[in-house]
This record gives structure tokens, C-alpha cells and sequence, in this order.
């Protein structure tokens, strides 16, 4: 749609002040590289290239230059006479991407390219990349649009995803592992409120945040966990660190870290240890989680309250 290859069915486009709906896309000074390549086999790299340019009538010479540049950023200065058959697919991908960067344009339309731009480009020029892998998109993006089923769910930085998702959808999308998500209610603790988990495990609420979730005492909800934010039990750094324990179900060593599989209520819930400090399957093994990393999400509606 950004492209004009396809019709919006209501809204604007901008691309800085100026809204382009009826603009043809020839006209809306925009580059696009396509997942397959899309290059003319008959031509060489270098007049692949350039082709757009010269249908611009750029000079020759502003066309050399800006070829070179490209090719030296992309490192194919070696393969300018070739013909895309003499290459491989992650050549001809760094082709279709010197044939964007040539044409120096308000915006480049990446779909799931597999090279990554020199640094200082990605810096001086707006790119719209999609991509499934949110690894990829938490790497690369300055800001991140969610889309689930075609709705835009959140829109912001990497760390604004990761720490405040808005909906289940992206708390689930963002992270690896994913968040663990366990059917919880809200309980009256004491003075102040709990999160009850399973008949033997009711996690305190931080006192801060009790104002925000009392409305919500006795109801049906979920409570939102990163793996990394549940631990081996460690020496706490502040209030809101609380300690359980459950039976561990299976152990995935990673190396500098472990996954600890654990059921809680019936649902797998995965945390983040140190290799050292787990217990064997079968046996229980104390946890400390930060409650102040947790997420409460309304099961009806889906967000994070």
C-alpha cells in the first residue's frame, strides 16, 4: 500500500507532509526490494543498477558515482559485469538492495531482506522493514509496528514492547523465550492484594501497584512473566522480589544459562537459571520472582492492564 501497488480502503498515507493516496507510485519517490529479487536477467549488475536512474535521465556521471557508492557499501564492486545467473541468492539479494540505495529515495520498502544496511544509511534514511523474526525487528528498529490478523496492536520502540506490551498478543511476540502467561486471580492479602497462582502459591502484590489492579479483586485474569524475571532464588535487591518453590518437570541447558520447565496449576511455566544452581528433575527447586516485571492481563479483552 505504501508502494501504490495496492489500494487503501480508507485513511491517508504521508510520507513526510505530503499525503500520497492518489500519487502513482512512480511519483512517490520511494525504493522497494522484493523478497525475490525481482532483477532483469538479462542485464548486468551495474545496469541493473541503474536502470531506474536512467530512466530518469540522470547524468552519466551522477549515475557512476552513485552506483560505486552503493556497490562499495554492499561490497559487490567485484560483481558489476555478472548477470544475476552468476550469482548467489544472497548476491542478487545485496543487487536489489544497490538498486534502492542508488535512487536515494524518502523511503526504502524492505520485505524481509536478508542483508542488513551499512550503519550510517540506516541512520540518514527512513526504512520500512517487515519482518516475521521479532529478534530481527527488536536488532533493527528504531521503532516497531505489531500487526496481528491486519490490526496494528502497538506501536513504539524495542524497549518499550519488551517492557510495557500493551496486549497478550505482543507481550507473547516480544522476548525469547516467550512470556509465560498463567490463569491467576486477584486476592486480598493482609493489607494489601495477591496474586494466587495455584492453591499453594499466592505471590504479594507490590504495594504500588495495588491501587491499579483492585478493581479487579476475585475476577479471572492472567498473570504475565518473563522467564528471565523468574530466577533460581536469589538474595533479594528489593521488596518487590518474592520466593517460591515448585518441582521441576525438565532442564534445557543453553550454555550460559538454563531453562527450568516447572508446572504451575496445571500450566509449563519456564524460567531463567544459572546451570549451577538448579535442582534435578523430580525434586523441588526454589524460585525468585520480580513482581515488578509482571503484566495482568484481562482474558476477555486481551490487554495488559
Amino acid at each position: 500500500m505504501i508502494a501504490g501497488l495496492e489500494e487503501i480502503t480508507g485513511g491517508e498515507i504521508m510520507i513526510g507532509d505530503r499525503v500520497i493516496n492518489n500519487v502513482p507510485p512512480k511519483d512517490r519517490d520511494i525504493a522497494m526490494v522484493f523478497q525475490n529479487y525481482a532483477l532483469y536477467p538479462h542485464m548486468t549488475v551495474e545496469e541493473n543498477m541503474s536502470f531506474g536512474l536512467r530512466l530518469r535521465k540522470v547524468p552519466r556521471d551522477e549515475i557512476g558515482r552513485r552506483v560505486s557508492h552503493a556497490a562499495g557499501i554492499l561490497n559487490i564492486g567485484e560483481l558489476l559485469q555478472r548477470r544475476p545467473k552468476q550469482l548467489s541468492g544472497g548476491q542478487r539479494q545485496r543487487v536489489a538492495m544497490g538498486r534502492a540505495i542508488v535512487r536515494n529515495p524518502q523511503a526504502f520498502l524492505f520485505d524481509e531482506p536478508l542483508s542488513n544496511l551499512d550503519a550510517k544509511l540506516r541512520v540518514q534514511t527512513t526504512v520500512v522493514y517487515v519482518t516475521h523474526d521479532q529478534v530481527e525487528a527488536m536488532t533493527l528498529a528504531d521503532r516497531i509496528v505489531v500487526m496481528n490478523h491486519g490490526i496494528i496492536e502497538q506501536v513504539g520502540t524495542p524497549q518499550e514492547m519488551y517492557e510495557a506490551p500493551l496486549t497478550r498478543f505482543v507481550a507473547g511476540f516480544i522476548g525469547s523465550p516467550a512470556m509465560n502467561f498463567i490463569p491467576c486471580r486477584i486476592v486480598n492479602a493482609g493489607s494489601g492484594l495477591g496474586v494466587r497462582l495455584s492453591g499453594d502459591i499466592t505471590l504479594a502484590l507490590p504495594d504500588i501497584q495495588a491501587d491499579r489492579y483492585r478493581g479487579h479483586v476475585d475476577r479471572p485474569m492472567i498473570f504475565g512473566i518473563r522467564p528471565e524475571h523468574m530466577t533460581e532464588q536469589r538474595q533479594h535487591t528489593s521488596a518487590q522480589q518474592i520466593d517460591f518453590s515448585c518441582t521441576v518437570s525438565v532442564l534445557e541447558p543453553m550454555g550460559v544459562d538454563t531453562m527450568v520447565f516447572v508446572e504451575i496449576d496445571g500450566t509449563e511455566v519456564t524460567a531463567r537459571a544459572a546451570p549451577r544452581s538448579v535442582s534435578p528433575v523430580g525434586t523441588e527447586m526454589a524460585f525468585t520472582i520480580d513482581m515488578n516485571n509482571m503484566h495482568l492481563i484481562d482474558p476477555e479483552t486481551d490487554r495488559v492492564i
